[in-house]
């Protein structure tokens, strides 16, 4: 089926002390969208986003429009940059979409299509819409979703999804790092990727624990820092002052070099960004670049509030969760724990057997893929 691909634009009034992002009038947002759609009508739109956007082009979201959905991808404000992304706005920005696509396309029903680390902001989002509490970021800034109006959507998919950008960020980051200040001083008996590691696949129990003690250790001390970092410019008469800072060592995961480790049909000895070694202290690994407050709003094991297993209890929509047992990023358990804690008493569970995260190593695989979404929409009216 041939399919339209209509770029389109919108920007809204917002009242916030701080800009996070370059160029453009201060207090107006830019919000990029994708439609992407075949030449028939429809009620139903899936929207998909991401807090850093630029997914329009991923297989799944157009081979659901070639199957006859209709589809919108939202860039939020942090398009390709996330360094000082705050993840409550890019909750206000998903909601001014939705209520523009009603508007200008008159969309009567919404399903959020959450890929990958779309699929926390789906569930910050509708929990947010349905149940509003939040009128300050965790730095303490104004940001009030209580009075956005946001409009609830009317499904939830996660595909291919994690938890959230903290417990992501917590799982990867390599806890070998003791000092921040000198990352590259690193205790040896925590450093998977140091031969002299006395620690050697696959782990023991005992390890793996100290493991994961140790990257929530350091995961709060950073948090600890950046908090107390803002309270001494608060102090000083300056609340709205910045401190930029990077963060080595975040791709660092037992489950990489020990295939032990939460079995599942993806390659060990990898990673989605390659060699998981090489990322873990290149330019790209997550989390590299931060702010301050972008620390505290996206990665911060105990501060972030677009957490899914906080979020999803809150979903009551029908909810569909589809596992790609050959992930290399977001691994089986993610997709296990977030469909256990989905309060719908409609949800469902997929497993596409052998698929990698974007369906590019095996193609072939996309159809069943979209088959389950399709199958799924259609048997509940979308």
């Amino acid at each position: 089926m041939d399919i339209i691909r209509e770029p389109y634009g919108f920007s809204y009034k917002e009242t916030s002390r701080l800009k996070e992002v370059y160029g453009g009038a201060h207090g107006r947002v830019f919000i990029e969208c994708m439609r992407i759609r075949p030449a028939t009508e429809e009620k139903t739109v899936v929207l998909f986003s991401h807090p850093i956007g630029g997914g329009s082009f991923l297989p799944l979201v157009l081979a659901l429009a070639r199957a006859g959905k209709h589809v919108i991808y939202c860039n939020p404000r942090y398009r390709g940059n996330d360094t000082a992304a705050i993840l409550e706005k890019c909750v206000l920005d998903l909601g001014a979409c939705i209520a523009d696509l009603k508007k200008r396309f008159g969309y009567e029903k919404v399903v959020l299509g959450g890929w990958s680390g779309g699929g926390s902001l789906s569930m910050f989002y509708q929990d947010q819409a349905t149940n509003p509490t939040i009128t300050h970021t965790p730095a303490g800034d104004e940001v009030d979703l209580v009075g956005a109006g946001l409009i609830p959507a009317d499904g939830v998919m996660l595909l291919a999804a994690h938890i959230g950008r903290s417990v992501t960020m917590t799982e990867w980051i390599d806890p070998s790092i003791l000092d921040e200040s000198k990352p590259f001083e690193r205790d040896p008996s925590l450093n998977i990727y140091d031969p002299a590691c006395p620690d050697q696949p696959p782990y023991s129990a005992e390890f793996v624990a100290r493991f994961r003690a140790a990257q929530i250790a350091r995961n709060r001390r950073i948090t600890a820092w950046a908090k107390d970092q803002l309270s001494a410019l608060k102090a000083a008469g300056d609340p709205d002052a910045e401190r930029c800072f990077i963060v080595q060592g975040t791709m660092s995961d037992v489950r990489w070099t020990d295939p032990t480790q939460e079995p599942s049909d993806r390659e060990p000895h990898t990673c989605y960004m390659g060699d998981p070694k090489i990322a873990n202290d290149g330019p790209i690994g997550l989390g590299r670049f931060a702010t301050l407050r972008s620390w505290l709003s996206q990665w911060s094991y105990d501060e972030s509030r677009a957490n899914g297993l906080v979020n999803a209890p809150t979903i009551k929509v029908p909810s569909l969760v589809i596992n790609n047992t050959a992930d290399l990023a977001c691994t089986p358990s993610h997709a296990a724990r977030l469909f256990e804690a989905l309060g719908s008493d409609d949800k469902t569970y997929v497993d596409i057997e052998g698929a990698d995260h974007y369906y590019i190593e095996k193609p072939e695989l996309l159809p069943q893929a979209t088959a389950a979404v399709v199958g799924w929409m259609d048997a509940r009216g979308f």
